[in-house]
């Protein structure tokens, strides 16, 4: 037996020892970020004009009455919460599938176009269709009469343009950076449709479409979240599956094609879960840009860009961000701020560096 084969059981368990600690680190980074969920969660809970104690919340939370402190910690500030979770998870991890199976920093379901559709089809349903508020209406309030209409419209028409861009792919076999540039001209051709509705709405319709587009954590409700949830399940649990898959079509499409993955059909299934996921947040919630672009770039600038940890670590990103925004936007000004707005001031910094930091490396 010569050196090197001597040597080889000890290289073997350095390669190991430095395995395990890989994988520790990022485990240490999912374990913290969920422990800062849940105190972030608990802090928020605690907030508000009621003066209710931890304890008192507590009581409340599992053993729940007919009484106003029951209904204020039930029906709004953990309602609030898991609707930051559920949204900010959603949004996160369908953030992440993009920018795995288009290669490209720069995707999320914002930059894709789907909130602009979302908004159209929802400030459709809110003109012209009966229970809405429609052209003529003379009420002092922008009320939506009819939000499961609104709701209906604004996922339609978020599928209609994932349907538009998966076309677009399918008949142009067009690379993963001009996707990119397929979803921002549909955003352009919905946001333009959008203001035409707006210029031609009165002023009730007008407030009303407003309104909607703010994206907040209040308009949606336990039987509603009962719809998200589901759907987050599920979607989750077959991303979460095809992890290795995305794992090499991160590393490029010859060496995903060497490990015998069908590019086009994960491509194709990944946009369209992405899709509906996004959609049917969206749809309840309103426009909450940024975060499927903010929380994968956070987990993969500390973990990679392994996907068994982004996935999971964009999920968890996603909901601390949002809850961040929720409660920023809820107790830090003298009125209330929906999330949206607080996303999307912190996105677009974010994306400027982004664009900043891909010119340099193509420099």
């Amino acid at each position: 037996m010569d050196v090197t084969e001597r040597d080889l059981p000890g290289k073997a368990g350095a390669v190991k020892e430095g395995y395990l600690r890989y994988s520790r680190r990022k485990m240490l980074f999912l374990v913290a970020s969920a422990v800062l969920l849940f105190f972030l969660s608990v802090y928020a809970i605690g907030l508000g004009a009621s003066d209710l104690s931890y304890w008192e919340i507590i009581e409340y939370l599992f053993c729940p009455d007919d009484s106003w402190n029951s209904v204020v910690v039930w029906d709004l500030r953990f309602r609030m919460i898991v609707a930051c979770i559920l949204a900010g998870s959603a949004l996160g991890i369908a953030g992440s599938v993009m920018q795995s199976i288009l290669r490209n920093p720069l995707a999320s379901p914002f930059t894709l176009g789907l909130s602009n559709a979302s908004a159209f089809g929802a400030s459709l349903a809110i003109l012209f269709m009966e229970g809405g508020a429609i052209v003529g209406s003379t009420s002092a309030y922008a009320n939506v009469t009819n939000p499961i209409l609104v709701t209906v419209f604004a996922f339609l028409f978020a599928m209609l343009a994932t349907g538009i861009m998966l076309a677009l792919v399918k008949l142009t076999e067009c690379t993963p950076e001009t996707i990119v540039l397929a979803g921002m001209a549909i955003s352009s051709i919905f946001s333009a449709g959008l203001a035409f509705l707006q210029y031609i709405a009165n002023d009730v319709a007008l407030s009303a479409m407003v309104f909607w587009q703010f994206g907040t954590v209040s308009k949606i409700s336990w039987d509603q979240m009962w719809i998200v949830g589901s759907v987050l399940l599920l979607v989750s649990i077959y991303f979460l599956y095809k992890r290795w898959d995305y794992n090499a079509m991160e590393s490029g499409e010859d060496v995903a094609r060497g490990l015998g993955i069908n590019i086009r059909a994960t491509r194709f299934i990944g946009l369209t879960l992405s899709a509906i996921l996004t959609a049917t947040v969206v749809s309840f919630m309103g426009v909450i840009g940024f975060i499927g672009l903010v929380g994968p770039h956070i987990v993969k600038r500390i973990v990679g860009n392994d996907n068994r940890y982004v996935l999971i670590g964009s999920m968890l990103i996603g909901s601390v961000v949002l809850l961040v925004s929720y409660i920023v936007g809820s107790y830090a000004f003298r009125t209330v701020i929906p999330v949206g707005i607080i996303t999307s001031a912190i996105g677009g910094p974010l994306f400027i560096a982004i664009l900043l930091k891909s010119r340099r490396k193509r420099r």
